[in-house]
């Protein structure tokens, strides 16, 4: 379940900088280039900051 909220959190970001940087301003890229790098690094490590938040308030796989 963890996993499902991780990657559903990263896509909604993902989506509204984009949103964001097509209406607003187009700086929100920089939002999405670092929700792809911390998906880069936690592919790599295999260590998610969400993942131990969600961890903490009792949501588990």
């Amino acid at each position: 379940m963890r996993n499902r909220i991780v990657r559903g959190v990263a896509g909604s970001f993902i989506l509204i900088s984009l949103i964001l940087a097509i209406y607003v301003n187009i700086n929100w890229l920089w939002f999405t280039a670092f929700v792809g790098a911390n998906l880069l690094q936690s592919s790599m490590t295999k260590w998610c900051l969400l993942e131990d938040i969600l961890k903490k308030f009792g949501i588990n796989n």
